[in-house]
């Protein structure tokens, strides 16, 4: 490994921090877009059943208590129910939104480095081909050896800038995916719970 490394040339550095980068964000990402952790489906059915009951202060009191993001969006439009629900509906949408920026965060770097690890090895095939080319004018093409320097710099920079898109290429879909999967379900969560607010204000 050191020794294509080193057989790389320098455009393998930038390649393999890139590639590290990516692997802290993947994981990290994927830690932060857990189900348990954004919608808890056992708060959400515990919230419904309060307002149901019409315990407000309650609900707002568990959402509170509660770290996932679905119980910051509720929040915001238990906060705002004895001053109607166009206000209840206008902060849901606000915290929906600011939740699914959250949720999406960081994930555009993955996207950035699968575009740009192949342009790192395409300068590093441009910089093996232009030492190829020096050692021809210098020595000619009798001697083969002189080329295997740049030849190989060429040929490995390029796959790696490859192997490295590729895969976070496929991480970047794969969380972007699940990211707006989540905000999705959040979505219909608020509106459910919107309909059982309006519900409520009519018994009221």
């Amino acid at each position: 490994m050191i020794d294509l490394i080193v057989k790389g040339g320098i455009f393998m550095y930038p390649i393999i921090f890139c590639s590290i980068i990516a692997l802290a964000v993947f994981l990290e990402r994927l830690w932060v877009l857990r189900r348990s952790h954004i919608i808890p489906q056992e708060f959400i059915q515990n919230v419904e059943e309060l307002i149901k009951k019409q315990k407000i202060p309650d609900a707002i009191f568990l959402c509170q208590s509660d770290l996932s993001s679905i119980a910051r969006v509720f929040l915001a439009g238990l906060k705002n129910t004895r001053r109607g629900m166009w206000l209840v509906k206008e902060a849901i949408e606000d915290r929906g939104g600011r939740e699914a920026a959250i949720l999406e965060k960081n994930v555009g770097i993955l996207s950035t480095i699968a575009n740009l690890t192949p342009l790192l090895g395409l300068l590093g095939t441009v910089s093996g081909m232009i030492k190829t080319f020096k050692a021809i004018s210098i020595q000619g093409i009798g001697n083969p050896a002189p080329l295997a320097g740049g030849i190989a710099e060429a040929l490995i920079t390029t796959a790696t800038g490859l192997c490295v898109a590729i895969p976070v290429l496929v991480c970047y879909r794969f969380l972007k995916d699940k990211a707006g999967r989540l905000v999705f379900e959040m979505e219909e969560n608020s509106l459910k719970v919107i309909e059982i607010m309006e519900n409520y204000n009519k018994i009221k």
